[in-house]
């Protein structure tokens, strides 16, 4: 059973930065799409960055272009998100997922990812 794993989340002051992991076991995440996403409380699970499996071509929600870059390294089998300029309204879990179906470009709807992880929390607060 394929397994991802997110780190990277904790408590940070407005304005500083933030690298999530999301590191697959039992699955090679370069053959994938992988999307992050996030889910405040009392909210919606919101996508808000996908990378293609093919060139790696990103996608971002158009509330965070330009603060979050995701990329990939496919030697450690991780996918990364890096926030920057992070904001009290950037604070939920966030998680990974892979798509279930190959050979498409990514998107940011819930409903394409069969495997999720576990969910690394980000709280933003001075």
């Amino acid at each position: 059973q394929p397994q991802l794993v997110e780190s990277g989340g904790g408590l940070v002051q407005p304005g500083a930065s933030l690298r999530l992991s999301c590191a697959g076991f039992g699955r090679s995440l370069a053959y994938y799409n992988i999307g992050w996403f996030r889910q405040a409380p009392g909210k919606a699970r919101e996508g808000v960055s996908c990378i293609s499996h093919k060139e790696d071509k990103a996608n971002y929600a158009d509330s965070v272009k330009g603060r979050f870059t995701i990329s990939r390294d496919n030697a450690q089998n991780t996918v990364y998100l890096q926030i920057n300029g992070l904001t009290p309204e950037d604070a939920a879990v966030y998680y990974c997922a892979s798509d279930r179906l190959l050979f498409r470009e990514c998107l940011l709807r819930t409903e394409d990812y069969d495997t999720w992880g576990q969910g690394t929390h980000v709280t933003v607060s001075s």
